[in-house]
Order: structure tokens, then C-alpha cells, then sequence
């Protein structure tokens, strides 16, 4: 049995044990393979420096070489056994106070990007959901950036997952994928390179720990209040665009209002009266053969309208004197008349006098 295997198994101070100093000895052997690239000849292994024994030369964060076998990244774990555990009122309430809280997406499990996945998941019609998602999207992507900048891979891998989950089309993500594991791969190789014990590597893990925390608490808070600002602005625009919408609507409302009074104001203006009437033709009513032999007199007062094209379109007799005798003539004649074209129809009562006499 080697010394590394020896200190392993002891469980030296600051030295991983158990299962997890398996596994990261285990790491280390896949480690050993994946930096030769694959090649089908000799691969070198990380050794210890003083014995010459294998050592785990993980990265910290639980993802190793193309070879090894490692624990899985965060990110792949099912939903938190919290958030499946909620209705959906306490899910909402969640997601808004993780949302106040500048719990974006971290810490794992109890963040407003992971309660809204819920949410959406079990309510997809929801819209806040859909909205709030939208919103935390573009902060998320930053967030992967700057985890995979400072080699966290397995906080990298575990937002590349909340991405995945909220759109898995999302163009950002197969270049985070390929920056994961190629960071993974050349943070691997390095470790190898500089035969980093388990010890250092449980302090590196702590320090990232510390880092992740630090950093995410104040890209968070950054995050926040530029989402705050954004949505202050696009809260500012929906008000000026409500305000120009308005007033657009009065303006139109006003100009209603005037076309219908000018329109009013035209059509009292347009209708004719009798005063109106200007004649054109007036030809004098035929006179009765009996009532001219017998030299008889009379008048006849006839109602009749003028249509616009300045025609007799009707006439009526409203009184006649004598009875009957020069009710036919008269109509007969009026019907013939024509008058100027006028604004409207115009109804107008005319005398016309028969007289034997010349």
C-alpha cells in the first residue's frame, strides 16, 4: 500500500475521507488518463512528489478529467426537494421574497430563478413566471460567465442547468457548455501538472467556497438593482406611453367632436326654404274649355315639393275655388315647373289664379 493510500485511508488532518477520499483518488487516476488527450500511448500519472504514489488531483468543485469518476454537478440534480414540496401560493411567495432578497439564482435550492422554474413547471400559464424568467435570464447567463472566470465549474455547471431549464435554446448555451469542459479539462491537466495534494485541494475548495459566496453576493446585489432600475425605466415608458396614448385618444375625441359640429353646422346650413326656390321654367296652367266658355274665375292653392335637382318630385291641392273646376290644370301645370338646384327638399305652398279676362 502506498503513503498517499495509507493517508488516505488514516484520514490525515485536512485530508479528505471516507467516500469522498475514494472518489478523489479515483478522480485523480481519470485525471492521469484525460491530460494525455486520449492517445493510445503511455500516459503519464500524478504522482506524489516525495513517494511517487498516485494522488487525487480533482479540481475542488467535484468535476474531473474526461477519465475519471466524479460526483455529479449540481446543476444536473433533480428540482430541490423543498420547492416539489410547496403548493403553489407558497412556491409564488417564495420566488417574490427570493426575488426581494437579491436571492437571484443562488443559493442552490432556495433562489427566485429555481422557485420560478417551479412555478412554471407546474403552472406553465402562469404569467408572472414567464415574465420573472425573462427578467433573471440575461443576469444568469453573466453569472455562468463569471463562475467559469474563476474556475467554480461546478456552480458554472449548476446555472448552465437553470439556463437549460428556463430555455433550452437559448444561444448562449453550447458555448457555456464547451467553456465548462474545456476549463474542466485544463484546470485537470494543471492540477495534475503541479501534483496538487488532497489537503490543497480541500483549501482550494474552501477558498472557492468563500469567493463563490463573496462574489455572488454582490453580483447579485449589483444584478438587482440594475433589474430595478430596468424595470423603474420600463415602468416610466408604459406611464409616458399610457400618457401619449391618452392623450392621442382626447385629441381624437376633440376632433370627433369638432367634425360632428362642423358637419352639424353644414347640414343647418344646407337645408332650403321656400325663400330659397329660384324658378327656372313656370309654365302658366291650360285653362278649363267649360269654365272659359262659361267665363268663370277661380284659384287654386297647391303644396308641392321641390327636390334638389330643382324638379316638382310632388303636389297636392290644399284649397280650391271654385271646387273642382281648375284643381286638374292646376297640378297639371305645377308638375311641369323647374327651379335652381337647391341644398335640400323643400316643401311650399302657390296660388295660381284662372281669369277669363285677358
Amino acid at each position: 500500500m502506498s503513503n498517499t493510500d495509507a493517508r488516505v485511508r488514516r484520514g490525515a488532518p485536512g485530508t479528505p475521507t471516507g467516500t469522498f477520499a475514494r472518489l478523489a483518488l479515483a478522480a485523480a487516476l481519470g485525471l492521469a488518463l484525460g491530460a494525455c488527450g486520449g492517445s493510445d500511448g503511455p500516459q503519464e500519472q500524478a504522482t506524489d512528489g516525495e513517494t511517487g504514489d498516485p494522488v487525487a488531483t480533482a479540481d475542488g468543485v467535484g468535476a474531473v478529467g474526461t477519465g475519471g469518476a466524479a460526483p455529479p454537478a449540481a446543476g444536473t440534480a433533480a428540482p430541490d426537494d423543498a420547492a416539489a414540496a410547496m403548493d403553489i401560493e407558497e412556491l409564488r411567495k417564495a420566488a417574490r421574497e427570493a426575488y426581494a432578497g437579491n436571492r437571484l439564482y443562488a443559493p442552490a435550492g432556495d433562489n427566485a430563478v429555481e422557485y420560478y422554474l417551479a412555478l412554471r413547471e407546474r403552472r406553465p400559464e402562469d404569467p408572472s413566471a414567464g415574465s420573472a424568467l425573462t427578467d433573471l435570464l440575461p443576469m444568469t447567463v453573466i453569472a455562468t460567465e463569471q463562475s467559469l472566470v474563476r474556475e467554480d465549474f461546478e456552480e458554472g455547471k449548476r446555472l448552465i442547468a437553470l439556463l437549460e431549464r428556463t430555455d433550452a435554446s437559448h444561444p448562449a448555451l453550447d458555448r457555456l457548455r464547451r467553456s465548462a469542459e474545456r476549463g474542466e479539462r485544463e484546470l485537470a491537466a494543471r492540477l495534475a501538472r503541479e501534483q496538487v495534494t488532497a489537503e490543497e485541494q480541500a483549501q482550494r475548495r474552501a477558498e472557492l467556497e468563500r469567493q463563490r459566496q463573496a462574489d455572488q453576493q454582490r453580483e447579485q446585489e449589483e444584478a438587482a438593482r440594475r433589474l430595478a432600475e430596468q424595470q423603474a425605466a420600463e415602468e416610466e415608458a408604459a406611464r409616458q406611453a399610457a400618457a401619449e396614448q391618452a392623450g392621442r385618444e382626447e385629441a381624437e375625441r376633440l376632433a370627433a367632436e369638432r367634425r360632428r359640429e362642423a358637419a352639424r353646422q353644414q347640414s343647418q346650413a344646407a337645408v332650403a326654404t321656400a325663400a330659397d326656390l329660384r324658378p327656372l321654367s313656370i309654365p302658366a296652367p291650360q285653362y278649363p274649355r267649360e269654365a272659359l266658355r262659361a267665363g268663370r274665375a277661380g284659384e287654386v292653392e297647391v303644396e308641392l315639393t321641390v327636390g334638389i335637382d330643382g324638379s316638382v318630385t310632388a303636389a297636392r291641392v290644399i284649397r280650391a275655388d271654385p271646387a273642382r273646376v281648375f284643381d286638374r290644370a292646376a297640378l297639371a301645370a305645377v308638375e311641369q315647373w323647374r327651379f335652381q338646384p337647391i341644398a335640400s327638399p323643400v316643401t311650399a305652398r302657390r296660388t295660381i289664379a284662372f281669369n277669363p279676362d285677358p
